[in-house]
């Protein structure tokens, strides 16, 4: 998955990056408002975290841009403001979801989590398919009642496919969602982990979840 942070404590939204990074998350940071405000309009991403005080131009000025536009990608807002009036502000103006600063970074992720599935098809932390099943929160997946080991990419790569089953997703479009804008959408990183994460899950069972769709990329089948 991949999130874009505007935020202009750099030290802060630095510190976001490398924990996010670290769960497998692609993560864009914008350290003023024009530039998240292009980022937002040009750059896909599942989940934006939007902090209210922006520089040049500020956070509910964004938001309610990019809803005009008709973005809806999940806005999680992040401020030192905790009045009420902040928070009915910013939901009446197309946020998600509203987190004050400063905040436990656990906290974070459950709430990251929980608007990536508001806006799917998933409404449970647990996905099965086809006989596997992955644990969103504790990010532990297995297959047969066997506990499967996966990198951090290897993992976000078969949640987003899980979240998207029966989808055919292209290899670009992955790459999109699993890596942050300066990514070269010309390397074949897809295909080795798609590979990887075949030998993984696939290995000794007869029906295989990842098939691969000539010409257009790859879909994940219960």
């Amino acid at each position: 998955m991949r999130i874009l942070i505007v935020e202009d404590e750099k030290s802060l939204a630095d510190i976001i990056k490398k924990g996010l990074e670290e769960e497998g998350y692609a993560v864009d940071v914008a350290y003023n408002g024009e530039d998240g405000l292009f980022m937002a309009e040009n750059e896909p991403s599942d989940l934006i975290m939007l902090d209210i005080m922006l520089p040049v131009i500020d956070g509910m000025t964004i938001l309610k841009r990019i809803r005009k536009t008709g973005i809806k990608t999940p806005v999680l807002m992040l401020t030192a403001k905790d009045a009420l009036m902040d928070k009915v502000s910013g939901l009446d103006s197309g946020a998600d979801d509203y987190l004050t600063k400063p905040f436990l970074f656990e906290e974070l992720l459950a709430r990251i989590r929980a608007l990536l599935r508001r806006n799917s098809e998933v409404k449970t932390s647990v996905i099965e398919i086809g006989g596997i099943i992955i644990d969103m929160a504790t990010r532990e997946v297995k297959r047969g009642g066997k506990q499967i080991l996966l990198s951090p990419r290897e993992y976000a790569l078969l949640e987003y496919m899980a979240i998207n089953k029966d989808m055919v997703l292209s290899r670009t479009s992955l790459t999109e969602h699993l890596y942050d804008q300066d990514f070269d959408l010309d390397s074949n990183v897809i295909d080795v982990f798609i590979n990887r994460i075949r030998n993984k899950i696939d290995r000794g069972f007869d029906k295989k979840l990842i098939l691969t769709v000539r010409g257009a990329g790859y879909i994940l089948k219960g």
